[in-house]
């Protein structure tokens, strides 16, 4: 399904319930340009033997272009499963996105998309990386549909520089006052007939004198006026002067003019709580598309307006505004599974698009992601880590070979069937619909055979570990092993005294009895592993370690998220090319 910016608002709420319906969502990213990794490594030395990058290299080298290029396309895929028939219901989104803000936006943002030697001729700003958009061109991406109905958006930074630009604005003390330049001799006329104008209002004595004083250029409202209006510098001057010298009176901007009125404190207060309201609803508005990647991380979802959004039916707007407020309810909090194919470069870009700055270091980045999106499976890991001779294969490849594989059954939703037999590989939204089609079949085949389970990691024995309440029943408790020791020497001094038994025990010319050379002979009295005594009739043996955890349906479903399997495949992303080869995000939460 394609999403334009003419029907965002529409489609919100649905797409949020899509992802909170998800057991995971797919994601891919088009870009208007990437770094140039093979000339950036001619023009440098090799940084280890063999010509492999450090991982921090890599990271550095993909920062910055994500900090000079722009995401021009999202795809979005929210895979459900119907359990009762057992299927997997797939939904792909498709969204361009428009790289430039709002012009009634106050932010700034530098959309300059450089590379060599192309310019598009109607953005004289904007220069596009030639590699990357005409490898997108030559799959059907146009620029022109981003500008045109592309989705926008704020990053988290520019959203908080944004509103604290409209605090600045609203409040007008804060503004620097301008001084007049001597030698402006018609600013300093305009500001004359201005004294003089507010000069005569404030000392009217008839009722027929209005509550307003309009400040207007001479002749404005007389046809045929041929001038627009104050300019912004007048207008900066008549707020400033009735601001300073007359503290009893406000002015307000209108079109044209300003208009100035009487201060009432009490509807001061009221006008800047409304304009607080009116920009907050407008930024949310502005957050736009990054709303869906906050829905996946779990965010608060609390500053949409539902008034804000367009309902279906007009009749069926309070309902729909219950629903909404549920819904938010439900994602809040709630991390879902994020899944992409060579995920490491998307998530760089994904980062600087809609959170802010990326840290130095790669370290810190991991940190950061993980916080954000605890759960995170790349496919390229996924497919590739156990068969060599699939390393090099691209996604299209990887799904033409599992394409023959019946199990698990995967369907378009009713409402998503564009890319039912179209190839449209490279669109944002397909690829991500054929990346979550490689987790479902090729997790499902991995696990079916069982070669994860020889890569399980050991368990690790902590000696400061305390168990929960009502486990670790068999530990040894520091007083009781004390109290066994003391009978360990009971029994020794006892043995001591003892006639010699009839069976010889060899030891050694430098062997003496001690307390731990009596644990082999109180066998029958004490348990090796537990220094208790033995119950009687019950085997004391050592707790097997836990076997690994497989889904009752091996090779039709995708394994639980809990299940050992994701401890070796989940959160971890391939980074070709590198020396350490795997970009490790952290523990798989249980």
């Amino acid at each position: 399904m394609d999403v334009t910016s003419d029907d965002f608002l529409r489609l919100l709420p649905s797409i949020l319930e899509a992802i909170a319906d998800a057991q995971f969502v797919a994601l891919d990213l088009e870009f208007s340009g990437i770094s140039n990794q093979q000339k950036s490594r001619l023009r440098a030395p090799k940084q280890h033997a063999g010509g492999k990058a450090s991982l921090q290299s890599r990271y550095e080298e993909e920062r910055a272009a994500a900090e000079k290029y722009q995401v021009l396309q999202l795809g979005l895929t929210c895979v459900g499963e119907s359990l009762h028939r057992g299927v997997y219901v797939v939904r792909p989104y498709n969204f361009n996105l428009n790289p430039f803000p709002d012009e009634k936006m106050n932010i700034q943002r530098d959309v300059t998309l450089q590379g060599p030697g192309m310019y598009l001729r109607d953005i004289p700003s904007a220069r596009l990386m030639i590699t990357a958009m005409q490898f997108l061109y030559r799959h059907n991406f146009r620029i022109e549909d981003a500008l045109n109905s592309g989705v926008r958006y704020l990053s988290r930074e520019e959203e908080a520089e944004e509103r604290r630009i409209e605090a600045q604005l609203r409040d007008k003390d804060e503004a620097p006052l301008v001084q007049l330049d001597p030698n402006d001799i018609v600013s300093l006329e305009f500001m004359h007939r201005v004294r003089q104008e507010v000069m005569t209002w404030k000392s009217r004595s008839t009722v027929k004198t209005p509550e307003f004083l309009n400040i207007a250029p001479i002749g404005h409202g007389r046809p045929p006026y041929p001038e627009r209006g104050l300019n912004g510098f007048q207008r900066l001057l008549v707020h400033q002067y009735v601001k300073t010298e007359h503290p009893d009176l406000t002015t307000t901007t209108r079109q044209g003019f300003v208009q100035i009125t009487a201060r009432n404190p009490g509807q001061q207060d009221a006008q800047k709580q409304y304009r607080t309201k009116v920009s907050e609803e407008r930024i949310a508005r502005q957050v736009g598309l990054r709303w869906l990647i906050e829905a996946i991380h779990g965010a608060d979802l609390s500053a949409i307006n539902p008034d804000s959004l367009i309902p279906a039916d007009e009749n069926k707007k309070a309902s729909m505004i219950s629903h909404f407020n549920s819904l938010r309810s439900r994602l809040k909090g709630q991390s879902t599974v994020l899944v992409g194919h060579n995920l490491f470069l998307d998530l760089i870009y994904l980062y600087a698009c809609f959170f802010g700055p990326l840290p130095d270091r790669v370290e810190d980045f991991q940190r950061i992601i993980h916080s954000l999106f605890p759960r995170i499976i790349d496919t390229k890991y996924l497919a590739t880590h156990d068969d060599p001779d699939t390393a090099g294969f691209n996604l299209e490849e990887l799904d033409r070979m599992l394409h023959p594989q019946a199990q698990p059954v995967i369907e378009l939703h009713p409402g998503h069937i564009k890319y039912a037999a179209a190839d449209s590989t490279h669109e944002a939204g397909f690829d991500s619909f054929l990346t979550a089609r490689l987790l479902l079949r090729s997790s499902v085949s991995i696990e079916a055979s069982g070669r994860y389970a020889e890569e399980l990691p050991s368990p690790v024995e902590d000696a400061f570990y305390t168990p929960p309440e009502g486990e670790g029943d068999d530990l040894i408790d520091f007083k009781d092993a004390t109290e066994q020791l003391e009978q360990i020497d009971k029994i020794s001094s006892e043995s001591s005294s003892r006639p010699s038994s009839s069976v010889a025990t060899s030891r050694t010319n430098f062997s003496h009895i001690t307390k731990f050379d009596l644990l082999g002979d109180l066998a029958d009295e004490i348990d090796p592993f537990t220094l208790r005594p033995k119950t009687p009739g019950v085997v004391n043996e050592p707790k097997p370690e836990p076997e690994p955890k497989i889904d009752n349906e091996t090779g039709r479903r995708l394994p639980a998220w809990e299940n050992d399997f994701w401890k070796v495949y989940g959160n971890k992303l391939q980074v070709n090319g590198t020396l350490e080869g795997v970009c490790d995000l952290g523990l798989w939460p249980q």
